[in-house]
């Protein structure tokens, strides 16, 4: 991928989430991606995202004539639905603002785009050597308001293409006999379980509610946010319990995608739980349930595990896409 020319830009650069949406301009020094003029919008501030789109450029003194935005959910012939919030968004739309060249592209798509490019300071170890096969596939997971899965293919060559994918709604893959009762639970509620009802924000909610049933007792926790407040302030509690557990499915998932991408390069979680839950990630039995898989357990601890703390990592891989589509 050509990524590197310098007399390009600004360009639109974007990150779209089922909750927000983060917009900036980027440019390109000494050969890597910078972003700046950061904006952000709630999803409900605008009534069509095209609105989100010109209000942003509303406020930029230098004109962006064209870009990459990385949206959460599948792209197909230039639109898409988003997965998770009412917006409706096509590269057709967006052009009538003078955005052209304009693309759209899978959020954890850009993801694996910005991931070797975020600088080391800016990513927390959980497990494994520092660094992976550096011509090897890198994996990109991250729990948020989904659960999103990507993976840049990588060969000795310098080669790169990322996969976009919907891996997050993959089936739910219980690990032990607690699992195989959160699936059950969970089966009288949808039909089928995917990964993303266990594993993002509001799948927390519905693990901590199947674990009160479990263990026989009552919750009245409505909110994602309190059950990870209670636990990091008492890892103790049943709060914590349900915590450790999102933990370490988290930790398998994220091993069956190393194991199904060949994801030697690292897996790097990203999204908008595990920066805020860095110190119990860390504790919990994440890396266990991660290199736990039979016979290729010493295949899976020569991969690195890293949490990106970057807050514009999606958009430093839009970036990339941005700067490759105006060369």
């Amino acid at each position: 991928m050509n990524d590197l020319n310098p007399r390009v830009g600004p360009l639109l650069v974007g990150d779209v989430g089922g909750t927000n949406a983060r917009f900036a301009l980027a440019r390109m020094v000494d050969g890597r991606p910078v972003v700046e003029h950061h904006e952000s919008f709630p999803a409900e501030t605008y009534p069509t995202f095209l609105e989100g789109v010109k209000a942003f450029l509303d406020g930029c003194e230098v004109k962006p004539t064209g870009g990459v935005i990385a949206v959460a959910g599948p792209v197909a012939d230039g639109e898409i639905d988003l997965t998770n919030s009412p917006w409706r968004v096509s590269e057709g739309e967006l052009q009538t603002l003078g955005l052209d060249p304009v693309r759209l592209i899978n959020d954890f798509e850009a993801l694996a785009w910005g991931a070797p490019v975020v600088p080391e300071a800016e990513l927390a170890s959980l497990g494994g050597p520092a660094e992976g096969d550096p011509h090897a596939t890198l994996a990109v997971v991250g729990p948020g308001t989904g659960f999103g899965v990507s993976a840049l293919v990588r060969d000795a060559h310098g080669r790169e293409m990322a996969m976009p994918s919907e891996g997050g709604h993959a089936c739910f893959p219980p690990g032990d006999a607690v699992e195989d009762e959160i699936l059950r639970i969970m089966r009288r509620r949808y039909d089928r379980v995917s990964i993303e009802r266990l594993i993002c924000g509001p799948g927390l909610l519905n693990m901590h509610r199947a674990l009160a049933e479990i263990d026989g007792r009552e919750t009245h926790i409505d909110d994602p946010a309190e059950i990870t407040e209670a636990a990091l302030k008492d890892p103790d509690s049943p709060c914590g319990h349900t915590l450790a557990r999102f933990c370490a499915i988290l930790g398998a998932v994220a091993g069956d995608i190393a194991l199904t991408t060949g994801a030697r390069g690292g897996v790097y979680i990203a999204g908008g739980i595990a920066p805020r839950i860095l110190p119990f990630l860390q504790a919990s039995p994440f890396r266990q349930r991660f290199e736990r898989k039979g016979r290729f357990h010493d295949y899976m601890a020569a991969i690195p595990t890293k949490v990106i703390l970057h807050k514009q990592a999606a958009l430093l891989g839009a970036a990339r896409v941005a700067f490759a589509d105006a060369t």
